[in-house]
């Protein structure tokens, strides 16, 4: 798809003209209830559907097929996030008033090392073509690992700061408790963070960890850096509200990973046979449609048999809760 320098300004714009909409309204710090975060999950949902079809209307089925599952991919891609959202939240101790702000600043900082990323992948993809063995293979190597985390039973309970975070910190000094919306103070007259600000890095920096398995995923579908950049930054300014709306059913998501190392590893294949179709190897190619109904379906199996298994687990725990009280009145009446 051949894109003008003034769509990619209009783009941009009209995204910041969004993410200014959206500050504004929310600019109040408070609890965000089921109700608002609805909609504005669908807001964003069907601000992703119009600019699929515009690609349709204005561009050609080709782009608009990309850009669809490249935002499906990226938005299951970045339910995973939500997980080490939680923890961080729980780290610091980040008042619920405030975790609305806190999302949106760290989700900005994420798009903008997003950009950066997507900007590098894109000129590395347009001079050497064999990267896209090296994407193949790291999807391929992620999905496995992916597999292997899954069906170990250790749980990850405490988020570690990475080194960026503690270099910050260590430099800066952070504060002793929050300060209301306030990023930075005067204390004993030096300026330090905030915890609030903290958390904001923590947010975005780790996001970037998390777009290096999905930056080369959504390159395995598209190599149109448009297509790959408004479909990053549809999927991650949906995920503030998404945070909210299913924050509760984040663990009933039980076979979440194994589906997104199902998508990965179809994706990693994916790549490895284009790479193969671009050295001149005679082998088929995934067609997008396929890759989006391949996509698509495994997201509605792995929904499904999760919440299926979370159900058989909790009427397990009530009737071994419902057997221990029996059994410890039968004792009291002995």
């Amino acid at each position: 798809m051949d894109v003008s320098m003034t769509l990619w300004v209009l783009t941009i714009l009209g995204l910041c003209a969004l993410i200014g909409a959206d500050f504004l309204i929310g600019r109040k710090p408070h609890d965000v209830s089921v109700k608002e975060a609805g909609i504005w999950t669908v807001v964003w949902i069907v601000l992703a559907v119009l600019f699929g079809l515009g690609l349709l209307f204005f561009g050609n089925s080709q782009a608009s097929g990309e850009f669809f599952a490249g935002f499906i991919t990226e938005k299951s891609l970045s339910v995973d996030n939500l997980f080490v959202f939680v923890l961080i939240m729980a780290k610091f101790s980040v008042p619920s008033h405030l975790q609305q702000r806190v999302l949106l600043i760290g989700v900005l900082i994420a798009l903008v090392l997003r950009a950066i990323f997507i900007a590098a992948g894109a000129a590395i993809i347009a001079s050497f073509s064999w990267v896209f063995y090296i994407f193949g293979a790291f999807l391929i190597y992620t999905a496995w690992k992916l597999i292997q985390e899954a069906r170990s039973d250790e749980e990850e309970d405490d988020f570690e700061e990475n080194r960026l975070l503690k270099s910050v910190e260590k430099k800066f000094g952070v504060a002793d408790r929050y300060h209301g919306t306030k990023l930075f103070i005067r204390n004993n007259g030096k300026r330090v963070l905030t915890p609030l600000m903290v958390v904001m890095l923590a947010i975005g920096t780790t996001d970037v960890l998390f777009a290096l398995d999905s930056i080369p995923a959504i390159f395995g579908l598209t190599q149109d850096p448009y297509i790959v950049f408004t479909a990053n930054a549809f999927a991650l300014m949906g995920l503030r509200q998404l945070y909210f709306l299913i924050g509760g059913l984040l663990k009933k998501l039980v076979h979440l990973s194994y589906g997104l190392s199902v998508i990965l590893g179809f994706i990693g294949v994916k790549l490895v046979l284009h790479a193969l179709h671009e050295s001149g190897v005679h082998v088929p190619e995934i067609s997008i449609p396929f890759s989006l109904a391949v996509i698509c379906g495994v997201l509605v199996i792995t929904t499904v048999t999760s919440l299926i298994a979370s159900k058989k687990q909790e009427r397990k725990e009530a009737e071994e809760a419902a057997a221990t009280g029996s059994g410890e009145k039968d004792s009291v009446g002995a």
